[in-house]
This record gives structure tokens, sequence and C-alpha cells, in this order.
């Protein structure tokens, strides 16, 4: 059994080992900046401390992250003293916590939200764990995780779920709950975990709090969604790939430019708070602390030699939306070749690890729709300035490059757009006899709009125009996801409701992916 201190990343600022200027970024101070005194190691809590519950996250095949925030005081900046606190930690090979493998200490501090992030190690491969936190005389709730194959290991299966959009003002995370009940190896979030906007009357939940700018209001957000049972639940149950896309910091913001083209450095101060509070409230590693508002985000995960996992980042380094933003014709911006969604770099990384995995299935889990869905009915065009195709010269070098190269079984997964689709990929969308060479699975929201129905009115002409989407559907939910080198199985599950609780789910459609072939076909 090994013990293991890990230090905070936060205790690494204060040590000299991280650049302290990247915490001032646009006047926001690290809290505390200072000498910190010893941490406290044996608090008497008269709160729960660990009320936002455990997570883990950023899988590998000989560790895992696991994550939790000392919080007695939640909606209230936490209610912690400013002094770090000494939180335990254990991980087991059983639910009952009698076989510990791993344990050790982590400081909780201030400058962090008295958040803790641990990059346990020394694990074996794809096998389940159980783990849990101590701070003074308070347990924390048990949470399950599981560690990846190896590299090379021969996989049968796997099974995932994808899910975005958790609007809390909108309903009710039911989902979650159902999601938490199913036999799952990873999660993947694909965006908009929060909400950035004040709080609304006559909502079925009420943010609380104006709309977020500050670091305070970050925080106090996070953890009123983090408070929610059904994502607790969630969380507890599975190691979760976590990547953002707007709300978590401003609706449909680019670059360093924001919705409403507030001065840059206002808007990246705004950034680097929003960036900071993702990190303290995620299971991410340390290559992902933010440096002020840049944070690492997009990376690669594999599943032995099943799959392999890009996971991208559509906010960070995409140049503004052309045609100033909106659903509108297309316009000479979406074609420049300079008009990128990913950033020079993060295209490169991209390519060049889709050209060397030799894995089965490539997945690039990101966060806004990829196919150029035409929404206007009859001759005239309308595109998304904020998805993919206000990117077209992008979009179409990546396509371009999966035609040419031809790696195994690509598969993007999507979120935002707050419905489920089933898109088949191609270079020309225009070209109804164009061959697909990708998948595109598009997964809709755990509440976002409300409860949504099945097939509006208004989009049946739109898909029409669109031979290439082979699903639609507008009620809640997740998508899961089994896959084996031959097939990919794609489950739409919906929920009845969420405006209320408890509401029951159901899988709407199936789809599978065969091996070799491009596009998905209905069950």
């Amino acid at each position: 059994m090994k013990q293991q201190h890990t230090r905070s990343a936060f205790d690494d600022l204060w040590r000299g080992r991280l650049d302290r200027r990247a915490f001032l970024v646009g006047g926001l101070a690290v809290l505390g900046a200072g000498v910190l005194t010893r941490a406290q190691e044996r608090p008497r809590w008269t709160a729960f401390p660990f009320a936002l519950g455990v997570a883990s996250g950023d899988p590998a095949s000989d560790g895992i992250v696991l994550w939790t925030r000392l919080a007695p005081e939640p909606l209230q900046g936490g209610g912690m003293p400013p002094d770090p606190v000494t939180v335990r930690w254990e991980v087991a090979e059983d639910d009952g916590m009698r076989r510990i493998v791993r344990h050790g200490t982590a400081s909780a501090a201030a400058q962090g939200a008295h958040s803790v992030h641990v990059e346990v190690d020394g694990l074996d491969p794809d096998r389940l764990y159980w783990y849990r936190f101590h701070a003074g005389d308070a347990t924390s709730a048990l949470g399950r995780t599981r560690t990846l194959p190896r590299g090379r290991a021969d996989v049968n299966r796997m099974r995932f779920a994808f899910a975005s959009c958790q609007h809390y003002e909108t309903g009710y995370f039911t989902a979650y709950r159902h999601m938490a009940a199913e036999d799952l190896d990873v999660v993947f979030h694909l965006g908009d975990y929060i909400y950035e906007g004040a709080g609304r009357d006559n909502q079925v939940r009420k943010h609380q709090g104006v709309e977020l700018t500050t670091l305070a209001h970050y925080r106090d957000r996070y953890a009123q969604y983090k408070l929610d049972p059904d994502l607790q639940a969630a969380h507890a149950a599975f190691p979760w790939i976590v990547t953002p896309d707007d709300h978590e910091v401003d609706n449909n913001w680019a670059g360093d430019i924001s919705e409403g083209n507030d001065p840059r450095d206002i808007f990246l101060a705004r950034r680097a708070a929003a960036y900071q509070a993702y990190y303290e409230h995620m299971p991410l590693r340390r290559r992902s602390i933010p440096a002020g508002p840049s944070m690492q985000l997009y990376r690669q995960f594999t599943y032995g030699k099943l799959a392999s996992f890009f996971v991208l980042d559509t906010r960070q380094f995409r140049t503004d939306q052309p045609c100033m933003d909106g659903t509108k014709p297309p316009c000479p911006g979406t074609a420049d070749p300079s008009g990128t969604i990913l950033g020079a770099a993060q295209e490169r990384w991209l390519l060049d690890g889709m050209h060397r995995s030799k894995r089965a299935w490539n997945v690039m889990p990101q966060q806004v729709m990829m196919a150029r869905v035409d929404q206007a009915p009859g001759p005239d065009e309308r595109v998304s300035m904020d998805q993919w195709p206000g990117y077209d010269a992008c979009r179409t070098r990546l396509l371009e490059f999966i035609a040419r190269r031809r790696p195994s079984n690509p598969v993007v997964l999507t979120g935002d757009i707050h419905s489920n689709w089933v898109n088949d990929l191609k270079v020309d969308f225009r070209d109804e006899k164009s061959p697909a060479v990708a998948t595109e699975l598009v997964g809709t929201s755990i509440t976002s709009g409300g409860d949504g129905m099945d097939m509006p009115e208004r989009l049946t002409g739109v898909l029409a125009e669109n031979p290439f989407v082979k699903f639609y559907n507008g009620q809640r939910g997740y998508v899961s996801c089994s896959v084996t080198p031959q097939t990919w199985q794609a489950d739409y599950q919906v929920m009845e409701a969420v405006t209320r609780k408890d509401a029951p789910r159901r899988t709407r459609a199936s789809f599978v992916i065969s091996d070799g072939r491009a596009g998905a076909h209905r069950l």
C-alpha cells in the first residue's frame, strides 16, 4: 500500500514553480497572497465540508484524478477560513474500503477555493476502484472510478455516455440519475456545464446572483450546480473527461472577443476568472491549470487498441464569427482560409494525432455542430456562424484530410445545439452523391431549452434540405454508446420531461456505425 502526499497546484505557485503573473492577468489576484500558514490537520466542522460531492476524471491506464472541494457554506463563497486544510484520501479495490491500495494527503488552499486535485498513480489498468476523502472529523461520500486499458491492450468493448448543456434554471438534472445507473466506463461532458446569466424569476429553478464576471461569481455558480444530487451521483459513479464550451465564460465568445465586444483586457480578465473556477471544480490534471486567461484543454486519451479520443477546444483559439454571428447566408468570411475554429497549433496536433493513430476508432469529442446544415427551407441558404459552417475552410481541411489519409473510423461527438442529430460528414455537403467520410453524433441538452419536443414542424423543411441528416429529435437527455472493434451503437436516451422531478427516460432511437464504413444506420 503506497502513501502519497499530493501537493496542491497552488502550493507550487507560492514555491515559485508556477508563474505568479499567470494568476494576476486583468487585475485578478489569487486570494491569500503571502506566506502560507501550516495546514490545519484536524478541523472540527459545524457544517458538512464535502457538500459539493466527489468526482474523478482524466483517466489513464495507471492512474486517475480525484477531486473534491471543502465548502461548508457552498453558496457564500465556501465558508472556509483563509488557512489551508489537510485532506486525506484513500483508494481501495472494494466498495467497503477494506483493501486500500493508495492513500495520502493533500493541502486544500484558499487560492484554489479549497479544492483538491489528487493525481493518483500506480494503479492497475482497466479496473474499478473506489475512493473517499477525510478532513478533520468529516468523511466524504464514496466515489467509484475506473482506469483505462493499456495502450496496446486488445479490448472487446467500451461503454460510455456523452452529455452537455445543463441549464440549472430550465429543468431538473434527472437525466444524470438515469445515467448513473448505467454500466459505463467513462462520461464525456462537451460543454455548458454552467450558464453565466443572472437569476431569473418564474423558472423551474433560479440561479443565485447576477451575471457572472468575477471569480467569486463563478465559484458560487459552480457550487450551486454541484449541489444537485443527480449531478453528484453521475460524477461519483464514473470518471469524467470534460471540455468547456461558451457558457462557462460568456455566450458565443470567440478567442479574445466577448459576445458584447467588451474591451479586450476586461474580457480576458473575465475569462481568467472563469477558467480558474472551471479548473477548481473539474477533475483535471496539472497540465490544465490556467495561466491567466489561457488553459490547456485539448488532449488525447486512448482506450487500448479500440479507440483514440481527441478532445477538442473550439472556443479559446477561434477567430471571430464571420458575418456578425447568428444564422445567416454564407458570406466571404465563412470561406476565409485564415478563419479557424481550432487555431493552427491545435489543428496540427489533431491531424498529426489522427495520422499516427493505430486504433480502430478515432473519436473527436467537441462542442459545436460540424455538419453544414442549411437552416433555410427552399432556395435560400442559412448556416450557423458559431458552428463549424462559419469556419468552412477549417472544416474542409479536416474532412479532406480524413478523406485522403483515411484514419480508421472517424466519429465526431457534439453538444451545444440542444437537440439530437445523426449526420453523415462529407467534404462537399452540397453534392448529395458525395460520399460520407465520417459520422457525427450530436447529443441534446440535459435541460437547456426546457422540455423540448420530438419533431417541431418548422424543421420538416430543413431536414428535407439536408439529406445527410439521418436523425433529428428535440427532447432532452444524453447519448450512451457501446463500442466494439466491429460496431459502434449509439442509443439516444430522452427524458419525458425536465420541468418536473423524477421523469422517466426512454431510448428514442439507436444507430449503428460499422467498422470501415462511414455513416450510421438506424436499428
